[in-house]
């Protein structure tokens, strides 16, 4: 197969997704690279129907890669994930309001360009988790304790950072009590992962990272997210707050931290998605009732806890890897040297998706 990464210039040293690349090319694969930030990328050549049979997009929220890859969808061409899913979780502002139509536990959610109309809310709501709505990795999110420290600077390294005060739409959401620890739960093409991470808000709570067992609940949650948003390799941040879990954050093609042979799964699952589509194509957002619900990747009703440590499937292998393309890149295409001894591909995942509806509130 014939592949083209779209890579932003933060993430362009980062092992997802430059391991997967190097993953697909040592499994004979022809992998075009495009670094959106930092090259002269002639579209009209370089984005034509026929010209790859998926593209992949890893890049910032706000990033020129988007564009791109919206792009090469306008002409027919599969992509990973689908332009239209990445579009609706990269606006947080966009995302909480589908979400929240959409009967998923995320908080009450405001929006505003500057922080000082934040003041505007009944202060029995505060503190307010205040960040930008095209905010990524975390940056300028701050936690907000009163009215009148909202116009509090920003810390140093998040000066200038896409959606900092002055930058753009800001929303805010009450905070929820939780114990200063995030989970985090990982979809590859179907396939739940769950992980305990530190919360950003929190960052002199001590947390282990590490894979956890994935309760019924939260599995079905993180089902319905891929399901509503139309999403196959995503992530979704949960917090464990007084009245149960409560979604704070999507974020398409994440990196896949704690999850097992995540470079293998995640490029298996890729090769799957180029091959027979992407959960997203053939409309706008997808809705909770538009594909059968509450089916794991095993096909079994999401009923039961997995072991620790255990993800909910494991994919198996393909007897043999397609052949390569003859087709050589064409500028401004670089790809990153694959490794010299090239692993056996797994085989591509179950492509059904599991789903199940969870009722609203938080």
């Amino acid at each position: 197969m014939r592949l083209c990464f779209l890579v932003e210039e933060q993430y362009r040293h980062d092992g997802m997704p430059l391991d997967v690349i190097r993953q697909l090319g040592a499994w004979g694969h022809q992998v075009d690279v495009l670094w959106p930030g930092r090259s002269l990328i002639p579209i009209s050549e370089a984005i034509r129907a026929g010209s790859h049979d998926a593209w992949v997009l890893k890049t910032v929220s706000g990033g020129p890669g988007l564009t791109l890859l919206e792009a090469a969808a306008s002409v027919g061409l599969t992509t990973v994930n689908d332009a239209r899913a990445i579009r609706g979780v990269r606006d947080k502002a966009l995302a909480a309001v589908i979400a929240r139509s959409s009967g998923l536990p995320v908080p009450v959610t405001y929006a505003a360009a500057r922080p000082q109309e934040f003041a505007e809310i009944p202060e029995a709501e505060f503190p307010l988790v205040v960040k930008p709505a095209d905010g990524s990795s975390g940056r300028a999110v701050r936690l907000v304790a009163t009215p009148d420290r909202l116009l509090d600077p920003v810390e140093p390294h998040d000066a200038g950072a896409p959606g900092a005060p002055g930058g753009g739409l800001l929303i805010a959401q009450p905070y929820v009590p939780n114990s200063g620890t995030d989970l985090k739960v990982y979809s590859v093409a179907g396939q739940l992962y769950a992980t305990e991470r530190c919360s950003p808000l929190h960052p002199a709570h001590a947390v282990r990272e590490r894979q956890v067992p994935l309760t019924p609940e939260i599995a079905r949650i993180a089902a319905e997210i891929g399901t509503v948003f139309g999403l196959d390799l995503y992530g979704v941040d949960i917090l464990l707050g007084p009245d149960g879990p409560v979604v704070v954050d999507i974020n398409d093609f994440p990196s896949f931290r704690q999850v097992p042979d995540a470079v293998a799964r995640v490029s298996a699952a890729v090769l799957e998605l180029a091959r027979n589509g992407t959960a997203g194509q053939g409309g706008g957002f997808p809705t909770a009732g538009s594909r059968t619900a509450g089916q794991a990747t095993t096909g079994q009703p999401i009923t039961e806890q997995p072991t620790a440590g255990q993800p909910r499937a494991t994919p198996a292998a393909p007897a043999t890897a397609p052949a390569p393309s003859t087709q050589a890149p064409t500028p401004p295409f670089k790809i990153p040297p694959a490794p010299s001894a090239p692993s056996a591909p797994p085989a591509a995942a179950p492509r059904p998706r599991p789903a199940a509806s969870i009722g609203g509130g938080r």
